[in-house]
Parts: structure tokens; C-alpha cells; sequence
């Protein structure tokens, strides 16, 4: 077999309606798009959210409230009383995850303050709190940002 024997299954090719050539070709003059309306407009999309053919838009008809910020971080937190259940000496987004404190190890990690850290960890994290470093290094940890 060479790649200039190959051909595509029968069937599986249908040459595109040419439309606009004359009314014998069958797709003339209107080329199938009717009479009239927004439908036979080039440049407007049949069935198109915003035209609805006289009623009220429904994106006007319905209300909007709040504020919705296009800034979307996806920051995981975990709090010191968390980490000090763990029986690890590194905690890093992999091991946070396999404990199921987090959901995904690739989104970002921040550590926050809540909670008392007694035994010395070195915490590998995306971000951490002020208070939460000074705890930290109080217990003899580490922190590292990654």
C-alpha cells in the first residue's frame, strides 16, 4: 500500500451545492434561502440569539445584578491546622492532593494562618500568608514559593 493508491470510501466525498448559477442548476437565484427577511441577508445568522423578530431581547428582559470579575483565580487554601494533622515533613500540592486536602495539585496553593503549627515542615506552596510564614519559621519550618 503507497500513499497515492489511497482513496477515500465511496460515498464519503459529495461535492458542496454551488448556488447562484441559474434556476436550471436548482439552487438559483435565491440559493435556498428564501424571500425576504433576515434569513436571506448575508450577513445576518438565522435563528441568531438577539433577533427575536419583534419581542423583547430576552438579555434585556432579564435582570443583572452583582459583578462578575473577569480575574477568576483559582487559589486553593489550606490552613496550618490541616497541615499540622499531616505526619509529613515536606508538604507540597502533590502530597496535599494524595491527602485529598486539595483538589488539584496544578491550581494554585495558599497556606493561611488559622490553627497552631507545634512540629518543624518545610511548606512548598504557590503563596502564604504573613502570619502563616512567621508560625511556620516560629515552629522551625521552612517555606518555600513555587
Amino acid at each position: 500500500m503507497f500513499l497515492d493508491t489511497l482513496v477515500p470510501p465511496a460515498g464519503s466525498h459529495k461535492k458542496a451545492t454551488r448556488v447562484g448559477r441559474g434556476i436550471s442548476a436548482g439552487k438559483g437565484k435565491t440559493c435556498g434561502r428564501g424571500e425576504k427577511g433576515a434569513g436571506a441577508r448575508k450577513s445576518a445568522n438565522k435563528g441568531f440569539m438577539h433577533l427575536e423578530g419583534g419581542n423583547f431581547p430576552l438579555w434585556r428582559s432579564v435582570p443583572k445584578r452583582g459583578f462578575k470579575s473577569l480575574k477568576v483565580r483559582d487559589t486553593q487554601i489550606v490552613n496550618l491546622e490541616s497541615i499540622e494533622k499531616l505526619d509529613v515533613a515536606e508538604v507540597t500540592p502533590e502530597v496535599l492532593a494524595a491527602k485529598g486536602l486539595i483538589k488539584d495539585a496544578d491550581k494554585p496553593v495558599k497556606i493561611l494562618a488559622r490553627g497552631e503549627l507545634t512540629k518543624a515542615v518545610t511548606v512548598k506552596a504557590s503563596s502564604v500568608s504573613r502570619q502563616a510564614a512567621q508560625a511556620i519559621e516560629k515552629a522551625g519550618g521552612k517555606v518555600e514559593i513555587i
